[in-house]
């Protein structure tokens, strides 16, 4: 269990982080991080604020982890933990166009990145939140 809440609190972290790398002019990654058409056209095209706002969301989501595995004495965190799983469950099957296991495109940079890290990394984070939220 520790090595689940431990791996989760960092894989979080690092990807909040992204997102505020990127809010600030960071271009590494950026490119492989949004879907786009087959003739490379973004299909999200989200703006700084909400960048931003993404990162703050994903590093409070390692917090709740945090809390979970260190301080389960609160039905909200473990209310939490079930919720955020179920986020990232959603997230990981996808929405049958652009994201997730069940996606349509497949044949550019972030689909190929979807397919091989982020919707199976987006799996691992929901099973982990389930474990943490839990307390098995």
């Amino acid at each position: 269990m520790h090595l689940i809440a431990v791996s989760t609190i960092i894989i979080l972290t690092v990807i909040s982080f992204f997102h505020l790398y990127w809010v600030f002019g960071g271009k590494i990654g950026l490119d492989k991080s949004l879907p786009t058409t087959p003739d490379g056209k973004r299909l999200l095209n989200p703006a700084k604020p909400l960048t931003f706002l993404v990162g703050i969301v994903i590093l409070s989501f390692a917090f709740v982890a945090y809390k979970l595995y260190y301080d389960y004495s609160n039905d909200l965190y473990s209310f939490l933990g079930w919720f955020i799983g179920m986020v990232f469950l959603l997230r990981s099957i996808g929405e049958f166009n652009a994201v997730g296991f069940f996606k349509r495109i497949k044949n550019t940079p972030f689909a190929k990145y979807d397919t091989l890290l982020y919707s199976p990394l987006c799996l691992y984070l929901a099973l982990a939140y389930a474990f943490l939220a839990s307390n098995i």
